[in-house]
């Protein structure tokens, strides 16, 4: 086993960076507030192996099933979460060379996912093949408390001399599904545009017309000083940024807060998306960074008040404990009963982010005791809803009378698993469900 991840009570530590461990960090580290979830991608640009994901709860594609032959009641699809548009973007410049870690010598690497408080942080020096040598820190929240909102701030600090930084916000849709069954693109644009330090990108999927808005707005200083009028745009299908450059002195900060709203058509009117984007930038510029952040830590804080496992003597127990306790809290917050919980929660794309049997055997129990019985409440009304579905399911093998087999994978009540074997012959999650 690959032993890389420091032993704490309430956090997971990586120290030092290894690109073979990259995407497992991205998985490990990710974030989420039931609402939405982020994989622990880097903000600035990474050419190395990386596995970007950015996921809105309830949104998914019914990707046609790749198959060699039908079976009886064999799925025509195969429904999945997918990867949506890429929100916590910052391109970075360094007197016009662009950071990435995969081309340049990295020192002090630090990443730390902060259990109790719901925040991961990184930190680290990055030598430039042109030598200049800078200093970068990064603090992301996936907000608790207004969960159509995520917050990054992202600090640049030049080292061993003076230098042009340039940050490049951005919200870029074109993005693609690394288990895609035809290697398809999911999303189309529907509308863009430019706000005062920031813009605005909504998309749907391709089919069942799901459509997501996000929006974004940049508060930049240097050395505690705002410089909020950016000096450059850019845009393309799918695409919107902006540019803020400046010449910051050796040992000075160059900091951007970017602060981003969510906003799906399962709870806002597709006419009202943009507006509600615009809403909820306001909700988070009259906040401000600290506020923010304070209040989504108490949030986490009531979470922990109620579902704490306390193992002493065993620091690895303790962290392995806490570590199943928060994605599961928050992956799933009981507030909309049309939501599930996927195996993986919105740590990748592996079982598309769809429902198995797993939430009863394993799940359910866990909520009952830690969350009270309106968040269980919730997981039992998404399968009486889907009950009209399991019907159907169990009369594609020749069931009658009302007789209902329920759905080894599914998003809507639909068997949607591409595998046969697994839908029809693995019918023991009847017994797990009920």
């Amino acid at each position: 086993m690959n032993q890389y991840l420091k032993h704490d009570e309430w956090s997971i530590i990586e120290e030092g960076f290894d690109p073979k461990n990259a995407r497992a960090s991205e998985s490990i580290f990710s974030l989420g507030n039931g609402l939405m979830g982020q994989r622990a991608n880097f903000e600035e640009h990474y050419s190395g192996k990386t596995l970007q994901g950015s996921y809105v709860a309830g949104v998914y594609y019914p990707d046609k099933t790749r198959v060699g032959w039908w079976k009886n009641g064999y799925p025509e699809y195969f429904a999945k979460v997918i990867n949506s548009t890429n929100w916590i973007g910052i391109n970075v410049l360094v007197n016009g060379e662009r950071l990435d870690l995969a081309q340049c010598k990295v020192e002090l690497f630090t990443r730390v996912l902060n259990m109790k408080e719901g925040t991961l942080e990184r930190s680290f020096v990055a030598d430039m093949p042109s030598g200049i040598k800078v200093r970068v820190s990064s603090k992301r929240f996936l907000s608790m408390s207004n969960p159509e909102l995520g917050v990054i701030k992202y600090k640049v600090t030049p080292i061993n001399e003076k230098a042009e930084i340039t940050l490049q916000p951005y919200l870029d849709g074109d993005v693609i599904n690394e288990d895609s069954n035809y290697n398809e693109k999911f999303w189309e644009e529907v509308e863009k545009g430019f706000l005062s330090n920031g813009g605005y990108l909504i998309t749907k999927t391709k089919k069942l017309d799901f459509t997501v808005g996000h929006g974004m707005y940049s508060s930049v200083s240097v050395g505690g000083k705002i410089i909020n009028e950016y000096s450059d745009s850019a845009q393309r299908s799918k695409y919107l940024g902006c540019s803020y450059s400046h010449k910051v002195d050796k040992g000075e900060d160059f900091t951007l807060i970017k602060y981003v709203a969510v906003v799906s058509s399962l709870n806002v009117d597709k006419d009202k998306i943009s507006k509600s984007i615009k809403d909820n930038i306001d909700i988070a510029l009259s906040k401000g960074f600290d506020l923010l952040l304070n209040e989504h830590i108490e949030a986490w804080a009531d979470i922990w008040v109620h579902s704490d496992i306390t193992i002493e003597g065993d620091v690895a127990a303790q962290q392995g404990i806490r570590f199943n306790i928060f994605q599961l809290s928050q992956t799933y917050t009981g507030k909309d009963e049309r939501l599930n919980i996927g195996p993986k929660g919105f740590t990748g794309e592996k079982y598309g982010g769809s429902t198995y049997w797993d939430t009863e055997a394993y799940c359910l129990p866990f909520y009952m005791s830690t969350h009270g019985q309106k968040v269980a409440r919730q997981l039992l009304l998404y399968r009486y809803k889907h009950l009209e579905k399991a019907i159907q399911n169990a009369q594609k093998l020749g069931f009658k009378n009302g007789a209902a087999l329920y759905p080894m994978v599914t998003m809507n009540g639909e068997e949607c698993h591409n595998e046969w074997e697994i839908t029809f012959e693995e019918i023991h999650r009847n017994g797990a469900i009920a």
